[in-house]
């Protein structure tokens, strides 16, 4: 499961509560795998992460370019090639239905992809906000 792990706050309210959210999505998609229902819940976490990707790295670049974060360009290539490896989740499971092999890709290379960019990067974002006093 992928409950909310302080070590993983950034510090700014926006992105974590958003964070928050992606987490709570994630584990309900675990949720549903444990009791034999990942391939039914598995449209409704698709379209979630259609529409967090959108939403959420808009809002984290939004915040980069407000505060003049000198990694911007790489940090957006980073989401758009998640956005990309999302779309080709979704388009796969447009075409062949649900099945416990997207249902393994999301659990473990979504979430895993997910606490490392956030560990990783979004951090970063964070601390370069709070250096501006933002």
């Amino acid at each position: 499961m992928y409950n909310w792990n302080e070590s993983w706050a950034t510090g700014n309210t926006l992105i974590d509560s958003e964070h928050k959210e992606l987490f709570k999505a994630i584990d309900a998609m675990l949720e549903a795998c444990q009791s034999g229902k990942g391939k039914d819940h598995l449209k409704k976490t698709m379209d979630f992460l259609k529409s967090y990707t959108a939403k959420h790295f808009a809002d984290e670049e939004k915040l980069q370019q407000q505060s003049g974060y000198p990694d911007f360009q790489n940090h957006r290539k980073i989401h758009e090639g998640f956005k990309k490896y999302v779309a080709e989740i979704c388009a796969q499971f447009e075409k062949e239905g649900p099945s416990i092999k997207l249902v393994g890709l999301v659990n473990l290379n979504i979430g895993d992809w997910l606490i490392k960019h956030i560990q990783r990067e979004d951090v970063k974002i964070a601390l370069h906000i709070k250096s501006q006093g933002k």
